[in-house]
């Protein structure tokens, strides 16, 4: 399905991607059409917040785990013990803040889509209120 501004994104659909001379094809990013990028309908962009979400929480709860390791305790008092440690404790700390970041990333992007939202609710407002100038109904 294609819109003046381009493909409208199908998580469930077939997509190709771009070919082996990196010219983009119809329905991969960048459409078909000469535009940069996807038009989203109002139920996608519903679903993709959500997904965003979700993987953001993932993110989350992982690091919420991530945490024991990050203090990871040895488990006696000589010097091998305590160096294994630290570094179990290092790499710990390590994927609590790559996962942190990764959760900021999705919460962002879900953001983006959220906007992408408000701006389509405030054109089909527009359209709306168009047509009933006109006499015309929804």
């Amino acid at each position: 399905m294609t819109t003046g501004k381009g493909p409208i994104y199908d998580p469930g659909g077939d997509w190709t991607l771009p070919g082996p001379d990196g010219v983009p094809v119809p329905g991969s990013y960048g459409g078909g059409d000469g535009g940069a990028g996807f038009a989203y309908d109002e139920e996608t962009l519903h679903e993709l917040v959500r997904e965003w979400n979700d993987l953001a929480n993932e993110f989350r709860d992982d690091r919420n785990r991530a945490q024991l390791i990050a203090q990871a305790q040895a488990p006696g008092l000589e010097y091998a013990s305590e160096g294994n440690a630290e570094q179990i404790r290092n790499s710990g700390l390590a994927l609590l803040a790559t996962l942190d970041e990764r959760e900021r990333y999705c919460r962002g992007m879900a953001k983006k889509f959220e906007a992408a939202l408000g701006r389509y609710a405030t054109v089909e407002a527009a359209h709306d209120s168009e047509i009933k100038q006109t006499g015309g109904t929804l």
